[in-house]
C-alpha cells in the first residue's frame, strides 16, 4: 500500500517529503521495493534504527552467526525485525516484573497483565538490556498503555533510514480526553463496563 502511494506520488510530481506516514510504514520491505519514488519520504517512528545496539549484536553473534536465526540474517536490523525483537524484550521485561510482584512461579494472566501495567524501563535498564538509544524510556500503567507515547521522525535515503528528530513527546492534554470520549462512546454502544484503574 505504501509503495503504490509513493510511486503515485512520484508519478504525478509530489515531493515525498512532504508526505508523512504512520509508524507501520516505516519498513524497508515497503521503501526498496518503491524504489526511487520513496526517497525523500517522511515517517514516524516508534523506535530507533539499524545494528548497532548490543543485544542486536548479541543476537547476531550468538544465534545468526551461528545458523539459527529465523528468517534472513540480512533482515536483522530491519524496522520489521526490530519490532519483532522488542515484542520479545517488552513481553519478557513485563514477566520479569511481574515475578518480582508474585514470586517466581506459573503466572495467571490477570498477574501477566499487572506486570506489563507496571512496567517501567529507565535510561539505566534499557542500558543493561543492550537497547540504549533504541527506545525511549518509558512507564505504563493501568491508565497509559503508550508510556507517554513518544516519536521519533525519520527519512528514507534511498537505500536506509535518517533519523531527523530525537524523541518527541506527543500532546496528551490534547489526545487523552479525544481516546477517553471515544473509548467511553464505544464501551456505552456495546454495553461494556469499563475496568476501574486503582
Amino acid at each position: 500500500m505504501t509503495r503504490t502511494a509513493l510511486q503515485e506520488a512520484a508519478q504525478v510530481g509530489f515531493p515525498r517529503e512532504k508526505i508523512v506516514g504512520p509508524h507501520p510504514t516505516c519498513t524497508e520491505q515497503e521503501m526498496i521495493p518503491a524504489g526511487a519514488a520513496a526517497m525523500g519520504f517522511v515517517c514516524a517512528t516508534l523506535h530507533g534504527l539499524g545494528r548497532d545496539f548490543p543485544l542486536v549484536q548479541d543476537i547476531h553473534t550468538y544465534v545468526y552467526a551461528r545458523g539459527k536465526g529465523a528468517g534472513p540474517e540480512a533482515d536483522v536490523g530491519t524496522g520489521r525485525w526490530l519490532e519483532g525483537m522488542l515484542r520479545g524484550v517488552l513481553t519478557a521485561e513485563a514477566l520479569r516484573t511481574a515475578m518480582r510482584a508474585f514470586g517466581n512461579q506459573p503466572l495467571t494472566g490477570a498477574q501477566v497483565q499487572w506486570g506489563l501495567e507496571h512496567l517501567t524501563l529507565t535510561p539505566a535498564s534499557l542500558k543493561a538490556l543492550g537497547v540504549e538509544g533504541l527506545l525511549s524510556p518509558f512507564s505504563l500503567s493501568c491508565r497509559d498503555h503508550e508510556g507517554g507515547g513518544s516519536v521519533r521522525f525519520q527519512q528514507w535515503d534511498g537505500r536506509q533510514w535518517t533519523v531527523l528528530t530525537d524523541w518527541i513527546a506527543t500532546d496528551q492534554a490534547l489526545v487523552r480526553p479525544l481516546v477517553e470520549a471515544s473509548a467511553a462512546k464505544y464501551a456505552q454502544e456495546k454495553g461494556i463496563t469499563p475496568r476501574d484503574c486503582p
